[in-house]
């Protein structure tokens, strides 16, 4: 697979995200997919999705940067959301965040099977203060 085959591939697996079709998942992501070093397998890490929709209602991935390398994947994804309650062991309740993630995929027979990732925490606390500067809850 090519470069622009696979990041047209990595974008329909970012729509399918943001258009919650969990059920679509295996189509982008291998029956033995790792997230960061541990195995999920795919109904693990539909596991994973299911818990993030349900904890912040409103996710949605926005890529800001893409690099393809066959066969790698490195992406920027920025989020405007407000998770309900704890999100990466912070007290969040409600507050709204922006935060990105970046994260690098390796893909096996056209589907994800492996990824690490990393969540830029230090901007949710900071942004955390600032509300709680502010009166927010």
């Amino acid at each position: 697979m090519n470069a622009d085959a696979l990041a047209s591939l990595y974008r329909d697996y970012i729509a399918c995200l943001n258009r919650r079709d969990l059920d679509d998942l295996k189509t982008y992501v291998h029956d033995d997919v790792r997230h960061n070093g541990q195995r999920l397998g795919v109904e693990g890490y539909r596991l994973m999705l299911q818990k993030d929709f349900t904890d912040i209602p409103d996710l949605r991935f926005d890529i800001e940067l893409l690099v393809c390398q066959p066969p790698l994947v490195a992406s920027r994804l920025r989020f405007d959301c407000t998770p309900k309650a704890n999100f990466l062991g912070l007290a969040v309740d409600g507050v709204k965040v922006s935060f990105s993630e970046n994260v690098f995929y390796e893909f096996q027979d056209a589907k994800i099977i492996t990824v690490w990732s990393v969540i830029d925490k230090t901007a949710i606390e900071v942004q955390l203060r600032q509300a709680g500067a502010a009166g927010h809850p």
